[in-house]
């Protein structure tokens, strides 16, 4: 049987939980300065470059860490962020088209 460590997934989903609101708010800040500036292109590809390389570092350093658990834990609680931030993004769109 294969031996199930919780302590590692727990910490994996605290530091993706964490990663993955930065993410999101990085996303978020991104594209709202793109949006003010003449060169879009730039600003969204350092945006996307600095955010993935945090992702991915962090990642591999929670893998380092905790080994695979924690590796589970830390992309499961990023996949489960990405959910809540695009169902609040879907709802506040559909509130905004309603006023």
């Amino acid at each position: 049987m294969i031996s199930f460590d919780w302590t590692a997934v727990m910490s994996g989903l605290a530091v993706g939980s964490v990663v993955g609101t930065v993410f999101f708010v990085g996303l978020a800040f991104g594209i709202r300065l793109a949006l003010r500036t003449q060169n879009p292109i730039r600003i969204l590809t350092f945006s996307v470059v600095l955010r993935i390389a945090a992702l991915l570092g962090i990642g591999w350093i929670v893998l380092g860490q905790g080994g695979p658990w924690a590796a589970f834990g830390y992309g499961a609680a990023f996949f489960v962020v990405r959910f809540i931030v695009t169902t609040f993004a879907r709802i506040g769109s559909l509130v905004g088209d309603a006023s």
